[in-house]
């Protein structure tokens, strides 16, 4: 059976119950291929997702690997560390840099397909925290596919959904059990007119398949910022073609603005507790010196002067604390590890 769709998936938090849902909701014998990325840490175990997965569905459920040919009928997961890429007829795995922070990335996915199925491609958007997903799915939306997204209301986590709707003119926005029927739906239209696949989403594809750029390429897609990478320490060009802010340098780390800030936080918050153990460190010094100061009879002065010091390091910590546990607090939880 040719394969007359692709349908791509992306999920975070409370992805697995979402995503087991949604399979459970597919009529069977479609024409489809469907891929799915769910975020997970690099030890989780993607054969275990697929065994739940496949109690859900007839199709036939496997962990994607790299240059097996797409075909009908068959779920491809994501394993993990590994973006998930799409070739025409051809399943890609790559180990490139992380986007949004996450290797297997959802926009990652998203993108290649939009890059190589254009107007054939159904993306959706499931729960999730932050905002990988979005770019992607504006790629299919530029390239003519169709873009579903869960009501935000019934997300578990609703931050994924909702930054799509709030960036993506989505073509449906529904409840997990609408979105079989919506699918069949979808598959007995007309063909709709091709539309010319952009050629910055051509180009992201492409490079993420390669893991390296050119300057060539990067001027045409970006435009130099005023920021560096938090990974490799490189300029950060700004992604032009998209209403919202998107960030990549040459070595392939792709931002947000929100994940660039997460990541700078973190960046942040690292330095500052180098900072308390070294002035710590210096405190004790103090205070040692100040107990041996005091044994002598003549070093009452000096073990002053040494404890004076002590304690306005004591207050530069003390200060430095409550600045970490503020930076704790604004930063979102973890999410996504299985």
């Amino acid at each position: 059976m040719e394969v007359k769709q692709i349908i791509v998936i992306g999920s975070s938090a409370g992805g697995i119950k979402a995503v087991n849902q949604l399979l459970s909701k597919l009529s069977p014998g479609l024409p489809i291929a469907v891929f799915v990325v769910i975020h997970m840490s690099k030890n989780s175990q993607a054969e275990i997702i697929r065994t739940q997965f496949q109690r859900a569905t007839n199709y036939e459920c496997q962990v994607a690997a790299d240059g097996e040919p797409i075909t009908a009928g068959k779920i491809y997961i994501a394993p993990a560390n590994h973006h998930l890429f799409i070739k025409r007829g051809i399943v890609r795995l790559t180990n490139g840099p992380h986007e949004n922070r996450w290797r297997p990335s959802i926009d990652v996915l998203f993108r290649s397909a939009a890059a190589a199925y254009d107007s054939h491609v159904i993306g959706i958007i499931l729960t999730g925290m932050l905002d990988d997903g979005t770019s992607g799915m504006s790629a299919i939306k530029r390239s003519g596919g169709i873009c579903i997204v869960q009501e935000p209301g019934e997300a578990e986590f609703e931050d994924m959904p909702a930054n799509v709707l709030n960036n993506v003119q989505v073509d449906y926005q529904v409840l997990i059990n609408d979105m079989g029927y919506i699918i069949e739906e979808i598959l007995t239209q007309p063909k709709k007119d091709l539309v010319p696949i952009p050629e910055d989403v051509k180009i992201e594809a492409a490079i993420t398949e390669r893991m390296i750029s050119s300057i060539d390429e990067m001027e045409r897609i970006g435009e130099h910022s005023n920021f560096t990478c938090p990974d490799c320490g490189g300029n950060l060009w700004k992604m032009k073609h998209e209403d919202f802010a998107r960030y990549r340098c040459h070595t392939g780390h792709v931002y947000t603005e929100n994940a660039l800030m997460e990541k700078q936080n973190e960046a942040l918050e690292e330095s500052l507790w180098i900072s308390v153990r070294m002035l710590e460190e210096r405190k004790n010094l103090f205070l040692n010196l100040a107990g041996k100061a005091g044994e002598l009879q003549s070093g009452a002065e000096t073990e002053t002067t040494y404890r004076q010091k002590a304690a306005q390091l004591a207050i530069h910590i003390d200060r430095l604390k409550k600045l970490l546990v503020a930076i704790g607090k604004t930063g979102p939880a973890d999410e996504g590890y299985l």
